[in-house]
């Protein structure tokens, strides 16, 4: 397992940090419109995909497929869409958000499309529990950031 590295305080603020996974940090987007986690790899100083070594990468890409597979299975999303954008915030992570025709921003991209909706306390725990069941044995999802 690798060791925690600071992340960045705009994903912090806009995000759950739920756990740990093998290579990366599982964050939940505080946005109840759509299901969008988002993982951040535990490697200073990466800002690009190609930052990464070529294991690493693997490692990640093994991650971001669990982690739509997940979401394909919980919620039967008619897309996942996987982003590695990094504009505003420089530190290297993935978006990964389940997608449906009847989405508010259907079929724009999610990113300003409409005003935030933050999860509710008991939906915000009933969304971590479901992904956290979900990706406890394809994973071996570590821990929950309490």
């Amino acid at each position: 397992m690798q060791p925690d590295v600071e992340i960045h305080p705009a994903l912090l603020k806009d995000c759950h940090d739920i756990g740990r996974l093998r290579m990366s940090r599982l964050l939940l987007m505080d946005e109840a419109a759509w299901p969008w986690l988002v993982l951040v790899p535990m490697r200073p100083n990466k800002v690009d995909w190609d930052d990464l070594d070529p294991m690493d990468s693997y490692r990640v890409c093994d991650e971001i497929r669990e982690c739509s597979l997940a979401l394909k299975r919980l919620y039967s999303p008619i897309k996942v869409n996987v982003a590695a954008l990094g504009n505003q915030v420089p530190q290297l992570h993935i978006h990964v958000i389940a997608r449906f025709e009847k989405d508010p921003a259907w079929p724009r991209p999610v990113w300003g499309v409409t005003e935030k909706r933050r999860y509710e306390p008991h939906a915000l725990q009933q969304r971590i529990a479901e992904i956290e069941r979900e990706l406890h044995s394809s994973l071996g999802f570590a821990d929950r950031k309490g």
